[in-house]
């Protein structure tokens, strides 16, 4: 597959630069911040995907930037994180959004950035927390298993939501959950064998998104 000139993708800890690549090869950067459209825009890119972004340790990528990249007549998409929460807000304006993210962000089910906000290890981008979403999207699969009631899987959920993202973690859930620990044995069990990163699934359908359009 050749290198597609004038694409643009930042990701993180939603999905690494080798599983990036496997889908669509295009110039990868980090987690995008305030500044960092508007000096991608100085390289007159024909699409730029936004994956992931910082949130509250440093200034967020801003509107005005995205909808001057779209005003240059830029293909713009979001999805899984950081882009899922820009492309709710920015689609009327031309954004595209892909994903259950997205769709989240989109119908109300999710509104708060601190959703999908993770910590990770700033040089490997390796995450060090759990997302809320996938977490929440995880607890409702368990349900719908017969692993946990509707109760429980709504108590994880709370849980989870009143625990600070960066310390946002299974185990931290599961401890400070009223949940019988034989259930929380049969829910660890499940999530080693059938858990999964929706925001991950989402970045990968962003990437194959873009490749369709290219295709």
């Amino acid at each position: 597959m050749p290198y597609k000139d004038g694409i643009i993708v930042f990701i993180g800890p939603s999905i690494s630069l080798e599983e990036a690549e496997k889908i669509l090869k295009a110039d990868y950067r980090r987690p995008v911040g305030r500044g960092d459209v508007a000096l991608a825009l100085k390289e007159d890119p024909f699409i730029i995907g936004i994956i992931d972004g910082v949130f509250h340790q440093e200034p967020a990528v801003s509107h005005r930037e995205i909808l001057d990249a779209m005003d240059r007549g830029i293909t713009v998409v979001g999805g899984a994180s950081m882009g899922a929460l820009r492309a709710a807000e920015l689609d009327d304006m031309g954004m595209m959004g892909v994903g259950k993210v997205y769709q989240a962000y989109k119908e109300g089910l999710v509104e708060s950035d601190d959703d999908v906000a993770v910590v990770f290890e700033p040089s490997t981008l390796e995450q060090l927390s759990e997302a809320l979403v996938s977490m929440n999207y995880n607890f409702q699969k368990a349900h719908q298993q017969g692993i946990i009631s509707q109760l429980e899987c709504d108590l994880l959920y709370q849980t989870a939501k009143n625990i600070y993202y960066p310390k946002r973690t299974y185990p931290l859930v599961f401890k400070n959950s009223d949940i019988e620990p034989e259930k929380i044995k049969k829910l660890e069990t499940f999530l080693e064998k059938y858990g999964e990163d929706v925001k991950n699934l989402d970045a990968q359908k962003l990437l194959q998104f873009i490749k369709d359009i290219l295709d």
